[in-house]
């Protein structure tokens, strides 16, 4: 996963240990990526961009998506996000 400089650091760390509950063999990176980007990747293949959405992934479809993956599945794109809640003035 890449987080942004928006301090979204705090989200891929919240993510990633969702996603390890519930798949503990998972390897999950967190890295900073460009400004205001929240991106995440499954076997190098771009299931959710923060940049295409503008908006947060909803983390439990994100943690089934990689159980899934886990059991064989091809990575499916996310639909699901968080509501937005901030606002830029």
């Amino acid at each position: 996963m890449e987080s942004g400089v928006c301090d979204y650091g705090g989200h891929c760390l919240a993510l990633a240990n969702a996603i390890k509950n519930c798949t503990p063999n998972a390897k999950v990176l967190c890295k900073r990526g460009r400004q205001g980007s929240f991106e995440i990747l499954i076997n190098d293949k771009l299931i959710y961009s923060k940049l295409q959405t503008m908006a947060l992934p909803d983390y439990e479809e994100v943690v089934n998506v990689v159980s899934n993956v886990s059991k064989g599945e091809e990575p499916k794109e996310i639909k699901g996000q968080q509501p937005i809640n901030c606002a830029v003035s």
